[in-house]
């Protein structure tokens, strides 16, 4: 308690966030599900791109029009390009005519004078100094998936079923796969979204190429989901391969647009591998993969001949003793199309590297201990990189807008607001849309250049909330039993009495890839959690070793023990709690989903009786029942780490459960299979434990919608009348 009770006096809070409005309106479940992110977020500017390297577009509402407004940097001038109802007569006097549209659509910049926006099944072209004429590029069936539009050729990629198709203008359609079997599928994404795998297809740069992803499954044991929706309920069988089973095979093909030819890249042995990160070459003649090999302690960054598919050579590897996870595909300089940035945390952050495809290494760039959170561009000479980060001198709870010289090595910070940038940059980087927030700042958007002046503000959002009756949010600082420092987000009730005592609820994630908390709006938080907070408790937070942004060291701490670590932060946050004269320990509650399910059951049986409440949604409950590409990554195979696996497998721990514990699964989850839950189920009546429990039928992995709102207030009723 020594380390508690000294952080008591010596607490850091980054940002403290005190409403003392007058009024008193309270949230309803309905508002924090419903509106959060419409009528109670924070005004915004929609529509908001770059028409060219000195002008962007927005959309902006005057007397119930919406018009399409273009502001000129150099002179600050605005002016009304066009509205909502020059669009629509453009529609109705189209030849043959087009459906109108009821709000301003997304519109994206082909060139200085031309835009385009889907429409009802088409894409539609426009000219902005002639409304009058729109041209419809391309029209496509209803039902099609995975589209992927070339706009150098006006060829449309897509997906239907399992197969593969190009549909070009004037309605021509080209099938480029024909595979009858199901179990093969071509022109999606792969390895279950792993790697920043996001899509199927990859358009050359000139558009004459096509390269797509072909996945065979036949090999992966059929899993059964039940649809109850049919009479009587059918078996809907989907491939998921599980920790240490077969796993897929992926290869990938090349379509010649003018041969209508397609060739298959000899990625090699063995099958059972990671192509990961597809990037074309400049001159559409090569195409370079970084292959990960199924221990994914390796990857080659590999190059094959585009014409023929034949592997040319291994330009460079990268090795890990833990694991390798490369997410993001190379990035050409345009100056010399040898040369390419890489991004990787081999130096023990994420960072950029300067390659060249002639070379077996890659070059620091932006060295120091800091992660590349976003890279935004880089400027016309190519000699300035922009990224977003945060630095040695802020916190990892603020992140801001970077340049980083590729000769000198050096960061310099452009953008100065403090919280959360996310930044829009104009072509060749001399200027960029900064939008921002704080705990203090619902919403702020600055047009700012490159050394970091803001030119001017394009919007000063008010607070949403001004009219709620809300608590005080804090980030402060824990240490792990390594003296790591721990970022907490704690939100306490209105007109908190430190003299009164109140029940606390730990929202918990826990995993990779997320960061829970940051100097944002809500401190990354939701309404759920203020509206709790309302309702008289204390909402508490931690980001533990092993979630994202930290660092290779930070995240890797929990290879092969998942759980173990991450239950010793969570502890120390605990016993925080407990230390605190205003928290009732003896009504304390945690909640989370997915990893946050797991972390939640995991506090709940290997520490009992510390917890009178949780509920764990879609909870991984043994690890061998997850899929391949992420549980071998941070766990190995179950054969290889039968230690790791055990410890973690929450069914060996379910006789130890003491308080009351809600478990709630969607019915067709294909992310954490119902299998999980179900099987904690029977461990628990045969250990002779009462556990509750709700299904969702008919959902996957979240319960979204308006289904949403019945789950939300599930979870506040089980809280309420527990706590």
């Amino acid at each position: 308690m020594k380390q508690i009770n000294q952080f008591v006096f010596s607490i850091l809070f980054l940002s403290v966030a005190t409403y003392s409005f007058a009024q008193d309106k309270m949230l309803t479940v309905e508002d924090a599900i419903l509106k959060g992110g419409t009528t109670l977020a924070p005004e915004n500017m929609t529509n908001l791109t770059w028409r060219n390297a000195e002008k962007f577009t927005y959309t902006k509402n005057y007397g119930g029009e919406d018009y399409i407004m273009e502001c000129n940097v150099k002179n600050n001038l605005r002016d009304t390009l066009m509205s909502l109802q020059d669009i629509n007569d453009a529609m109705y006097f189209a030849q043959p005519k087009l459906d109108s549209v009821k709000r301003m659509p997304m519109i994206t910049w082909l060139t200085e004078n031309d835009y385009y926006f889907i429409n009802n099944n088409k894409l539609v072209v426009m000219h902005v100094k002639d409304n009058s004429t729109p041209e419809v590029k391309l029209g496509w069936e209803k039902g099609i998936e995975n589209m992927d539009f070339c706009y150098t050729t006006w060829n449309m990629a897509y997906t239907k079923d399992n197969n593969l198709y190009i549909q070009m203008p004037e309605d021509k359609v080209v099938q480029i796969t024909k595979d009858d079997n199901k179990g093969i599928v071509n022109g999606q994404a792969v390895h279950r979204n792993e790697w920043g795998i996001m899509k199927g297809t990859f358009w050359s740069p000139n558009g004459n190429c096509l390269a797509f992803y072909r996945m065979d499954q036949t090999m992966v044991t059929d899993y059964p989901l039940v649809d109850i929706s049919q009479r009587p309920a059918t078996e809907n069988l989907i491939k998921y391969p599980m920790a240490g089973m077969k796993s897929h095979e992926v290869t990938v093909g090349v379509y010649d647009v003018k041969s209508g030819k397609t060739i298959f890249l000899k990625t090699g042995e063995p099958k059972e591998q990671y192509l990961t990160n597809i990037t074309w070459s400049p001159d559409d003649k090569f195409i370079y993969i970084q292959v990960v090999n199924r221990d994914q302690n390796l990857m080659k960054l590999n190059k094959y001949d585009a014409t023929n598919g034949d592997f040319m050579k291994t330009v460079f590897e990268e090795k890990d003793e833990k694991y390798v996870e490369p997410l993001h595909p190379l990035i050409f300089l345009k100056h010399d199309p040898n040369q390419f940035l890489y991004i990787s945390q081999k130096d023990g952050n994420r960072h950029i590297y300067l390659g060249n495809v002639n070379e077996k290494a890659v070059h620091l760039l932006t060295k120091g201990r800091f992660p590349i959170i976003d890279f935004i561009g880089i400027d016309e000479a190519e000699k300035n990189i922009y990224a977003t980060t945060f630095s040695a001198k802020t916190k990892p709870t603020d992140v801001n807008l970077f340049t980083f010289n590729m000769e000198e090595k050096k960061a310099v910070r452009v953008s100065m607001g403090e919280g959360m940038h996310n930044i829009i940059a104009a072509p060749g980087c001399r200027y960029f849309i900064d939008r921002y927030s704080s705990i203090k700042n619902p919403r702020t958007i600055d047009l700012i250049d490159n050394t970091g002046k803001v030119l001017q503000t394009l919007l000063k959002a008010d607070n949403p909330l001004k009219d709620y009756k809300l608590g005080e949010t804090k980030i402060f600082t824990l240490k792990a039993d390594d003296e790591t420092d721990l970022y907490c987000r704690m939100i306490t009730p209105p007109n908190y009495d430190p003299k009164k005592r109140y029940p606390s609820i730990t929202y918990v994630y826990g995993g990779p890839h997320a960061q829970m908390l940051n100097n944002s709006w809500l401190a990354g938080g939701n309404l759920w959690m203020q509206m709790m907070a309302q309702q008289g408790y204390v909402v508490f937070t931690m980001d533990n070793r092993g979630s994202q942004n930290r660092g290779r060291d930070f995240e890797q701490v929990t290879f092969r023990q998942l759980g173990t670590v991450e239950m010793k932060d969570q502890l120390v946050g605990a016993k925080f709690l407990k230390s605190q004269a205003f928290i009732d320990s003896t009504r304390m509650g945690i909640h989370g989903w997915s990893f946050g399910g797991f972390m939640t059951t995991t506090m709940m049986l290997k520490n009992p009786g510390l917890y009178k409440a949780g509920v764990a949604g879609g909870p991984v409950i043994d690890w061998k029942y997850y899929e391949i590409m992420y549980t071998e990554r941070y766990m190995d195979k179950p054969d290889e780490n039968k230690e790791g696996y055990d410890k973690a497998n929450l069914l060996n721990y379910v006789k130890n459960l003491k308080g009351k514990l809600m478990l709630i699964h969607g019915t067709v989850d294909d992310v954490v299979v119902w299998q999980h839950s179900q099987l904690f189920l029977k461990k628990a009546v045969d250990e002779g434990k009462q556990v509750d429990y709700f299904v969702y039928p008919g959902h996957p992995h979240n319960v979204v919608g308006k289904d949403r709102v019945n789950l939300m207030q599930k979870v506040t009723d089980y809280f309420n009348t527990n706590l």
